[in-house]
């Protein structure tokens, strides 16, 4: 009686793994839209995933850049104070360099803490083993 429990024990502790394993991983969100509810969209499900543990890259390219740019605190400020709060707790925030040039963003003008991109760094956390990517 005490093996079957024990492998029974065993299979429960098998069937559970899978499950474990969907659980993990990081989040990498493209976001290519500057309109207002797109991004509070991506931004508040990235935070919702942080809250469960799951690292989050937020990858800004197109429009997505100028909501990056402390110039555009009047138009931006609800999605600037998202994006900050979500650098504070430790998410990663890429800007495209192509769209700033594009859009007329400065590296000078960038949210503290966003980075602008390159290939290396990009990569680097796009293809993270157990990445997830979604775009808004």
């Amino acid at each position: 009686m005490r093996k079957f429990l024990a492998i029974l024990a065993f299979l429960g502790l098998l069937a559970t793994l899978p499950a474990a394993a969907a659980e993990s991983g990081s989040l990498f969100v493209n976001l290519t839209s500057n309109d207002s509810h797109r991004a509070d969209m991506a931004l508040s499900f990235s935070g919702a995933m942080m809250e469960r543990q799951h690292p989050v890259t937020i990858w800004l390219n197109d429009k997505a850049v100028l909501l990056a740019a402390k110039a555009n605190a009047g138009t931006f400020g609800p999605q600037q104070e998202k994006l900050t709060a979500l650098m504070a707790k430790g998410a990663t925030v890429i800007v495209c360099p192509f769209c700033m040039k594009y859009y007329g963003v400065d590296d000078g003008d960038l949210l503290a803490g966003a980075k602008v991109g390159n290939p290396d760094l990009t990569s680097g956390l796009l293809f993270k083993e157990d990445t997830r990517t979604l775009s808004w």
